[in-house]
C-alpha cells in the first residue's frame, strides 16, 4: 500500500506542477500514474484527501533531502545542493509546493495540512540553527527559511527564472548567510 501511495503522490505532484491546482483531479492522477481509472479514488476519496496525499508525499521526499547538522560549512554545502536541486531536477516538486501554498490561502482545510507539514521543517531548521550556535535560533530559522523560499521562487517564477543561480553561487551565498547569522 505504501508503494501505491508513493506512486499516486508522485503523480499528483507532477499533475500539479504541469496543470496547476485546477488540473489536479483523481482522473488526471490515475492517468499520470498509468493506473486504472478509480485507483486514486480508492486511496483518496475526497479532493482534500488527494491534496493531503500529495502534500504528505512532498514532505517525505523533502525530508529525505534535508541537510544534517554537522558544521556551518557542511550545512551550507548541503543547503545549497538542496536549493539547486529544487530549481533544477526537483523543479516539479517546487512548483507543486507553490500551487499548494497559494491554494492554502483560500482553503482552511488545506491551510491546516500545509501548516502542519511546514511546522516540521521549521522545527528542524530551528534545531539546526541552535546546533550551529545561533544566539536566536527562532529568528534565524525564520530568516533562513524565507531566504531559501525567496531563492527558489525567484529562480522558478520570478525575474531570476531566466538566469537561476549555479550550485557554486548557491554554496557561496548560503555560506555567507550562515556566517552572518
Amino acid at each position: 500500500m505504501a508503494d501505491r501511495l508513493a506512486v499516486l503522490g508522485d503523480a499528483a505532484i507532477e499533475v500539479l506542477a504541469e496543470h496547476g491546482m485546477r488540473g489536479l483531479t483523481h482522473r488526471a492522477v490515475d492517468t499520470a500514474a498509468a493506473l486504472p481509472a478509480g485507483s486514486t479514488s480508492y486511496y483518496a476519496r475526497t479532493r482534500e484527501a488527494l491534496l493531503e496525499l500529495a502534500l504528505t508525499r512532498m514532505a517525505e521526499l523533502d525530508e529525505s533531502e534535508l541537510p544534517q547538522v554537522e558544521d556551518t560549512a557542511s550545512v551550507a554545502k548541503l543547503t545549497a545542493a538542496f536549493l539547486h536541486a529544487s530549481i533544477t531536477t526537483g523543479r516539479t516538486r517546487t512548483l507543486a509546493r507553490y500551487e499548494f501554498a497559494l491554494e492554502a490561502t483560500r482553503r482552511p482545510v488545506l491551510r491546516e495540512i500545509y501548516d502542519r507539514i511546514g511546522a516540521t521543517y521549521r522545527t528542524q531548521l530551528k534545531a539546526s540553527m541552535a546546533a550551529l550556535g545561533s544566539p536566536e535560533p527562532d529568528r534565524h530559522a525564520r530568516l533562513m527559511m524565507a531566504w531559501c523560499e525567496g531563492v527558489m521562487f525567484d529562480s522558478l517564477a520570478g525575474t531570476g527564472a531566466t538566469t537561476p543561480p549555479t550550485l557554486a553561487e548557491l554554496e557561496l551565498s548560503t555560506a555567507e548567510l550562515l556566517r552572518m547569522l
